[in-house]
């Protein structure tokens, strides 16, 4: 019995992981590691430390990269630094205040806007808008990937590997 326990709330946080890749005010990666941990921890699965602390950094880089690839994506589409910083207090303003969809929202709107303030044309404000968006989709399919690399260890784990 506590072993079914422990597989569903492992299973459990798997399910938050991949909601966490799309609602803001959950953060997928780590509710999807902390499934492995509650597998290893619990005695069902036994995962070495190395493949713990390496996850962990994933985790960590994806969820930083999540927040960056945005602004990232305002500099490749042409944006300066003012769409860099309006994607950087739009993407907080939108999950502060406008979730879930502040989080796609708030980057596109903050970078628009920052570039039509520093004197870009309609159209170039515009691109850089969508670069956050490309930003935020690439960002959204990192967590996504790391999310399903860790069911696929949960999954291997509860084989046997």
């Amino acid at each position: 019995m506590l072993e079914f326990t422990i597989i569903f709330l492992a299973a459990l946080c798997l399910v938050l992981g991949f909601l966490g890749c799309l609602l803001p005010a959950l953060p997928g990666p780590p509710f999807a590691y902390a499934a492995l941990l509650i597998l290893h921890a619990g005695g069902v699965a036994h995962f070495s430390l190395p493949e713990l602390g390496l996850w962990l950094l994933l985790v960590l880089v994806v969820q930083a990269l999540d927040f960056v690839i945005p602004m990232f994506g305002v500099k490749q589409f042409g944006g300066g630094r003012a769409g860099h910083w309006g994607c950087f207090f739009g993407t907080i303003i939108g999950v502060l205040f406008f979730s879930p969809w502040g989080i796609v929202i708030g980057p596109l709107l903050g970078a628009i806007i920052g570039e039509y303030l520093a004197g870009k044309r309609s159209n170039d404000a515009i691109v850089a808008g969508f670069g956050a968006f490309i930003g935020f989709l690439v960002g959204t399919i990192l967590k996504f990937v790391l999310c399903g690399f860790f069911t696929l260890r949960f999954i291997l784990a509860l084989m046997g590997d």
